[in-house]
C-alpha cells in the first residue's frame, strides 16, 4: 500500500457505522462550553507547579461536571506541546525490548521520571504526559478519570495487523457513564518536519466509542465501549485524519482501506456530515508523481446531510484514493484495479 507523504502528518480517525456517530454528542448537546473555553484561554500559560491551585482556577466557577472536565481539557490541550523525540525514544525502545518485556518495564520506569519532570518544567510531552495531567487535575476536581494504554492507529501504525501498544488516551466518567478522549490528538500534530503544530481539535473530545475504536484499540478489551469494536475493523478500516471530526463525518462506504476491484468497476462512496457542505466543497483525488489529479464525480447526491457519489476506474494500477471536504483530506482509500476478469473475485 502506498500512503503519500501530501496526506500530511495529521493523525488518523476512523469509519464509524451508520447512526452512531450522534449517540454521545448529544448527550451534552444542551450544555454550553464557552465558559469553560473562556475560562482555559483565561489561564493560559499558568504553571504546573501547583496541581490543586490550577485544577481551582479551572473549576471552581463551573456548575457541572462536564463543565469542569472541559476547562481542563482544553487548557491541557491548548497549554501542552507534544514531544516528537520522547515518541520516537520509545518506539526505539519497545522494537530493541520486543523480546524482552521485563527489560523494557524497568527501562520504560526510569524514562517516566524524565518524562514527567520534562512535562512539569518545560510543557512539553507525549500522549502518557497528556494522559497523566488529565487524570491528575480530573482527579482533584473530584471527577473519575483513568489512563488507557492500547494501539493508536496512523499512516504508519496498526494497518492490517497490531502491531505494538503506542499510545495512551483517557476514559472519563461523567453523569455514571464512561466516555473517550484523547488530549495528545486534540493538541495538534506533527509536520513532515517533526515540528509540532499545536491546534486544538475538538473531534477527540468525549468521542463516541464506535468513531474512536476506528484509530484507538486499547490493551484491555472492556475499554472498546462498543462491540461493534473489534481488532479486525479497527486495522482494516480506511485511514480518516482529524479533519474528519473538524466536519463530523460518519463514513459508510468503501468499509476497508484496502479493496481490489476490475477494470472499469464503478466504486460507491457515502458518508455523512452533521454540518451542511455544498458540492462544490466535495472532491475525490489521487496523487501521480507528486501532483494532486482531481477525480471527475459530477453525480453528488446531497440530502439532509447524506452524501453519496461514484466513481469508475478506467485503468489498470494502485490509486490512492483521498477524500477532501472544503480542500481538506479527510479519508483514505486505496483500491487495486486488476484488468483479468477471468481472476476470481476477492
Amino acid at each position: 500500500m502506498r500512503i503519500f507523504v501530501q496526506i500530511g502528518l495529521y493523525i488518523t480517525l476512523t469509519l464509524c457505522l451508520n447512526n452512531c456517530l450522534y449517540a454521545q454528542v448529544t448527550d451534552f448537546e444542551n450544555i454550553d462550553f464557552t465558559k469553560a473555553d473562556h475560562i482555559a484561554r483565561l489561564h493560559k500559560g499558568a504553571s504546573l507547579d501547583n496541581l490543586p491551585l490550577l485544577t481551582y482556577q479551572l473549576t471552581h466557577t463551573l456548575p457541572t461536571p462536564v463543565e469542569k472536565f472541559r476547562a481542563i481539557y482544553r487548557w491541557v490541550c491548548t497549554n501542552i506541546k507534544g514531544d516528537h523525540a520522547q515518541h520516537n525514544t520509545i518506539l526505539h525502545k519497545r522494537k530493541k525490548f520486543k523480546n524482552d518485556s521485563v527489560a523494557f518495564m524497568n527501562w520504560n520506569k526510569e524514562y517516566k521520571k524524565k518524562v514527567f519532570k520534562k512535562l512539569l518544567k518545560h510543557k512539553k510531552t507525549m500522549c502518557t504526559g497528556y494522559a497523566y495531567l488529565i487524570k491528575e487535575l480530573c482527579y482533584l476536581a473530584n471527577i473519575e478519570s483513568l489512563i488507557i494504554d492500547g494501539y493508536g492507529r496512523s499512516v504508519n501504525s496498526n494497518i492490517k495487523k497490531l502491531e505494538m501498544a503506542n499510545h495512551s488516551w483517557n476514559a472519563v466518567k461523567l453523569n455514571n457513564k464512561w466516555y473517550l478522549c484523547d488530549a495528545t490528538w486534540s493538541s495538534g500534530y506533527t509536520d513532515e518536519n517533526n515540528i509540532f503544530i499545536q491546534e486544538y481539535n475538538n473531534g477527540y473530545f468525549l468521542t463516541p466509542p464506535i468513531l474512536f475504536g476506528k484509530n484507538h484499540f486499547p490493551l484491555e478489551q472492556k475499554w472498546v465501549l462498543h462491540k461493534k469494536v473489534t481488532t479486525e475493523t479497527f486495522v482494516n478500516a480506511p485511514l480518516l485524519y482529524g479533519k474528519a471530526f473538524k466536519y463530523k463525518i460518519e463514513p459508510l462506504n468503501p468499509q476497508k482501506l484496502e479493496t481490489t476491484i476490475y477494470k472499469n468497476d464503478e466504486v460507491t462512496f457515502s458518508f455523512k456530515m452533521v454540518k451542511k457542505t455544498t458540492n462544490n466543497n466535495i472532491r475525490l483525488v489521487c496523487f501521480t508523481n507528486n501532483k494532486e489529479q482531481i477525480l471527475n464525480i459530477d453525480t453528488i447526491q446531497n440530502e439532509n446531510g447524506s452524501i453519496s457519489f461514484k466513481y469508475q476506474f478506467k485503468q489498470k494500477g494502485i490509486y490512492d484514493t483521498h477524500l477532501k471536504i472544503n480542500n481538506e483530506i479527510v479519508a483514505t482509500y486505496t483500491f487495486k484495479v486488476i484488468k483479468n476478469k477471468n481472476t476470481s473475485r476477492p
